[in-house]
């Protein structure tokens, strides 16, 4: 991956770890899940009002932005309304990267290599490691398998997105007319688990601090954020790409500390480290080269120059005629 995308990648995972804190705020002004989820996707698609539609087929943006959006996130927050502590189902929801890889091998023929496979599986230990710090009881097994039905919808969208090129307007464009898909099936999901009167009562009491979280998880979390990360997957494979997303437990963890002061022990700083390492492993490219004898280099040593003969001189190792 080229140095400036690995930046956009590392920025991507930094919107999103912050978009928990984001979602907090949100549900802490009296937003209902749901709701604020479906007004997060209103705001986030007034772009498509100006921007060019994506030269993509009506079906296929369709199926991205019901897998992408609706499924994940109508998924996920009912598994934590089904008893799935809040952390762990941050954690169980990178679970996506694994089931990208594994999707984008059976349908895109993106085989891993064996150091890809690698790091995933330390990065996979670390985010096990992580989530063994998370919630405690309280956990349904409807709950996880609600969660990881959500990480399992992510991961298919990203794989529709692996596949559906370029955007005229660019990605913001893409992200922008891809939300006008799940405005209405995530509205009908509030109406009838949520109700109208909690609806009616969060729309009249709305606060400063509930559009805040609205406009951060619609621009920043949303336009932005997935903007970056479809741009990714049309240049990069979904195996190089997905594996990303393990650190935003990390980030997310760091934005908590920092302005919710929340503290973490050794065991989750721990973790930490190995999805850290896992991705280093996986994603970046080392300069060296090993030599079959054990040592390394960075590059081959020049070749010699062959000198230019001078004028009416045979050039070397030719015998003159």
């Amino acid at each position: 991956m080229r140095p400036a995308h690995l930046l956009l990648a590392l920025l991507t995972t930094a919107l999103w770890g912050f978009n928990f804190v984001a979602i907090q705020v949100g549900l802490d002004s009296g937003l209902p899940p749901l709701l604020m989820a479906a007004l997060r996707f209103v705001v986030a698609a007034l772009p498509a009002l100006w921007l060019p539609r994506p030269r993509i087929p009506a079906g296929r943006l369709v199926a991205i932005g019901i897998f992408l959006f609706v499924g994940q996130f109508a998924l996920l927050f009912t598994g934590m309304a089904a008893g799935m502590p809040p952390g762990l189902a941050s954690v169980t929801q990178q679970s996506q990267a694994f089931l990208t890889a594994l999707i984008a091998a059976a349908v895109l023929r993106e085989r891993p290599s064996a150091r890809a496979m690698a790091g995933m599986a330390v990065a996979f230990s670390g985010l096990a490691l992580i989530g063994t710090t998370a919630g405690g009881g309280g956990m349904t097994g409807l709950g996880l398998a609600l969660c990881l039905a959500g990480a399992g919808s992510w991961a298919v969208g990203n794989v529709l997105l692996r596949g559906a090129g370029s955007s005229p307007g660019g990605p913001v464009a893409l992200m922008a007319w891809l939300s006008l898909v799940p405005v209405l099936p995530l509205l009908a999901l509030s109406l009838a688990l949520e109700g109208a009167g909690a609806i009616g009562g969060a729309l009249v009491g709305l606060n400063l601090r509930g559009v805040a979280s609205l406009l951060y998880l619609a621009v920043a979390a949303t336009l932005v954020g997935y903007g970056i990360w479809g741009f990714l997957m049309a240049r990069y494979p979904a195996t190089t790409v997905a594996p990303f997303a393990l650190l935003v437990p990390i980030t997310g963890a760091a934005s908590s500390a920092l302005v919710m002061g929340e503290s973490f022990g050794a065991v989750r700083l721990a973790g930490m480290a190995l999805v850290v390492a896992g991705l280093a492993v996986g994603a970046l490219r080392w300069p060296f080269a090993p030599r079959p004898g054990g040592a390394s280099v960075t590059a081959p040593p020049p070749r010699a120059k062959t000198p230019r003969p001078l004028s009416g001189q045979p050039a070397p190792g030719k015998n003159p005629p």
